[in-house]
C-alpha cells in the first residue's frame, strides 16, 4: 500500500472518547495516588477500541493518519494528562510493532484481525541495552527507564545495541519475562507508571526484532514509512496541544469565579493582554503543527519518504509546540494565583506539563541539530532516529 490511510472510523472513535471523558476526569486523582491508571480508567480506554488507532488496518486496526492521531491524543490528554501520556505511549509501540515485524511474530501478537484482538505493548527505545546474537535470535541485557503505561501492557518493547552487527534493535517480548522496578517517584505524570525494568541474558527470537531506525514496513500503509522518531513526534504533539487547551480552559473557568470581586487581578488590563497572548501562542503552535503535518501527509500519500528538511521542521515544530504550551502553563500559573498551588486539577495539570517537557524529543540537543540543519551547516546530514548524522556515503 503506497497511499496514506485516512480512517473512516475517526469520528466514531472521538465520540467514544467523549463518552468516557467523565470517567477519566473522575479517576485522575485516584490514578495519581495509585501511580498508574486505575482499573476503571483503563477499562474505559479499552472499551473505546482506541488502542487500535496505530495498528495497521489489514491487522484489524484503524490506522489513523497523523492528524487524526494528534486530535485523538489531544482529546484524551484534555481529560487527564497522565492518561493521555500513558495511552499515547502504549498505542504507538503497539501499532508500530505490528508494522515492522514479520508475519510469524504478527500472527502471535495480533492473532485476530477480524475482532481486533491484540497485545498491548509498552517500553522505550531511547536508551540502549546490550544484545548478543545467538542461534535463532539474541540475548539481551540492561536496565531501561520510562516504561509509560506498562501496567496496562502484556508485552515490552525495548532497545538494545548489538556490537557484532553494529545495529540498534527493538525487541518485543512478554512483560512477565522482565523484572519491573517500582521507582516512579516524580513531580508530575505520576499516573503514567513510567517505571524502570530490567532483563539479564534474556533470549528474544530474531522474528521479534527490528532495526530501530527502520522505515521498511511489513504491514500497513504509508504512515509507518515515517519511522519511530516521527511517530513519536505525532504523539507528543497531540499530548501538548490537549494539555495546553485544558489549562487555558481551566483558567477561563477560574476567571469567571474571580471577576468582579474586590481587588481581582483578572479584571486588570494586564491580565486581559496576557490571556490573549497565551491564547495566540497556543493557537499559533497548533496551526503550525497542522501545517507541517499536512505537508508530511501529502508526501506520504504520494508514495515518498519525508525529506531531511521535512524531518527537521517536524522536530522543530514539536519543540515549538512543547515550549509554547509550557509558556501557556506559566501564564496560567501566574494568573491563577493560589488556586494553582492547591491540590486539584489545575495543580495536577501544571505538574504534568512540567514533567512532560523533559522528554528527549523536545530536548536541547534536538533543537540544536534543527538549527544546524536549517542554517545550512549540515547539507549532507540526515536524521537517524533522534540524531542528525552526516551522510557517510
Amino acid at each position: 500500500m503506497t497511499h496514506l490511510h485516512v480512517s473512516d472510523d475517526y469520528d466514531e472513535v472521538l465520540e467514544r472518547i467523549t463518552d468516557i471523558d467523565p470517567v477519566l476526569r473522575h479517576e485522575a486523582d485516584k490514578s495519581e495516588a495509585l501511580g498508574r491508571l486505575t482499573g476503571e480508567a483503563t477499562e474505559a480506554l479499552l472499551s473505546t477500541g482506541v488502542f487500535r488507532i496505530g495498528i495497521p488496518h489489514e491487522l484489524g486496526g484503524y490506522e489513523f493518519s497523523p492528524t487524526q492521531t494528534i486530535e485523538t491524543i489531544a482529546r484524551i490528554s484534555y481529560a487527564d494528562a497522565s492518561a493521555g501520556w500513558a495511552f499515547m505511549a502504549v498505542q504507538m509501540v503497539t501499532g508500530t510493532t505490528a508494522a515492522y515485524l514479520g508475519d510469524e511474530a504478527v500472527r502471535e501478537l495480533y492473532p485476530e484481525p477480524a475482532t481486533g484482538r491484540h497485545v498491548l505493548i509498552a517500553g522505550q527505545g531511547t536508551r540502549l541495552g546490550q544484545a548478543v546474537r545467538v542461534d535463532g535470535g539474541y540475548r539481551i541485557s540492561g536496565q531501561w527507564a520510562f516504561a509509560s503505561g506498562i501496567a496496562m501492557a502484556t508485552h515490552i518493547h525495548t532497545a538494545a545495541f548489538c556490537a557484532e552487527t553494529g545495529q540498534a534493535l527493538i525487541f518485543t517480548f512478554p512483560k512477565d519475562q522482565a523484572e519491573l522496578i517500582d521507582n516512579w517517584d516524580v513531580l508530575g505524570l505520576r499516573a503514567t507508571g513510567s517505571i524502570d525494568y530490567t532483563c539479564q541474558d534474556l533470549f528474544v527470537p530474531a522474528t521479534h526484532a527490528f532495526e530501530i531506525s527502520t522505515m521498511d514496513t511489513r504491514h500497513g500503509g504509508a504512515v509507518y514509512r515515517m519511522g519511530l522518531a516521527n511517530m513519536a513526534g505525532v504523539c507528543h504533539t497531540g499530548w501538548a496541544l490537549g494539555v495546553g487547551r485544558r489549562l487555558l480552559d481551566e483558567l477561563k473557568a477560574l476567571v469567571a469565579k474571580k471577576t468582579g470581586t474586590p481587588g481581582a487581578t483578572v479584571d486588570t488590563a494586564e491580565f486581559h493582554a496576557e490571556y490573549a497572548r497565551a491564547e495566540a501562542l497556543l493557537r499559533a503552535a497548533r496551526a503550525w503543527a497542522m501545517e507541517v503535518w499536512a505537508d508530511n501527509e501529502a508526501t506520504l500519500d504520494g508514495g515518498g519518504l519525508l525529506s531531511t528538511g521535512q524531518e527537521t521542521l517536524t522536530r522543530l515544530m514539536l519543540n515549538n509546540v512543547t515550549w509554547s504550551v509550557q509558556a501557556v502553563g506559566q501564564a496560567v500559573h501566574k494568573w491563577a494565583g493560589t488556586a494553582a498551588i492547591r491540590r486539584g486539577e489545575l495543580q495536577r495539570f501544571l505538574r504534568d506539563l512540567d514533567t512532560g517537557t523533559q522528554h528527549v524529543t523536545s530536548g536541547p540537543v534536538v533543537l540544536q541539530n534543527c538549527g544546524r540543519s536549517l542554517a545550512g551547516l549540515a547539507p549532507d546530514a540526515r536524521w537517524v532516529f533522534l540524531e542528525l548524522k552526516e551522510n557517510s556515503g
